[in-house]
């Protein structure tokens, strides 16, 4: 199963791609930045954003979108900014029929380190040591995006909270096989030369 997860900004996007094999071993793909200047117009950079985006999910076509959930925050232009981006990753991923899961930065935390509150320091570390990478991914935006792809890959689930997680469970559990064999019939096309 290919996850690509996506923290969302206006000025950098982090965009990591991870693949999910057998009994969840976690692999690394890609991990990149997608870009846009802040000396253009406010619509032009999100065209910018959503190209970017859409070109990653083109070439990795991932299985699960695993995107950051956008959380209140003191700077309004900020958090206007990253809600912008992240709808347009749910658009991108919503026109390709990618199922899309929104995680907290709390709930990657957890997911990585065992600490829902550990240091950025400490889960860029974490990203690096589940993917076996030889150094930390760089900038910070790209090591949060593969840490938002690795938490969906631990925690399908994610999106829900606290008893809606249980009550959905099997839902979750079923998105995940059916993702899995998708990714699988896909392999198996693209090996025959379909």
């Amino acid at each position: 199963m290919i996850i690509l997860g996506v923290d969302p900004g206006l000025t950098r996007c982090g965009v990591g791609v991870i693949e999910a094999g057998e009994h969840r071993r976690l692999s690394f793909i890609h991990v990149d930045v997608v870009r846009s200047s802040p000396d253009i117009t406010q619509d032009l950079r999100l065209l910018a954003i959503y190209n970017g985006l859409s070109e990653k999910m083109d070439r990795f076509a991932p299985d699960a979108v695993s995107i950051e959930r956008v959380f209140a925050q003191s700077n309004r232009n900020t958090v206007l900014g990253t809600a912008q981006a992240a709808g347009l990753a749910m658009l991108a991923a919503a026109q390709r029929n990618i199922p899309v899961a929104l995680h907290t930065p709390t709930e990657a935390k957890l997911a990585i380190t065992g600490n829902g509150q550990a240091q950025k320091i400490q889960v860029e570390r974490m990203v690096a040591r589940i993917l076996n990478l030889t150094k930390m991914p760089t900038p910070a935006d790209a090591a949060d995006a593969l840490a938002l792809a690795i938490c969906h890959a631990l925690r399908p689930a994610g999106a829900l909270q606290g008893g809606e997680r249980e009550q959905h469970l099997t839902a979750a559990q079923r998105q995940w096989a059916e993702a899995a064999q998708n990714s699988a019939r896909r392999r198996m096309n693209h090996d025959r030369g379909m």
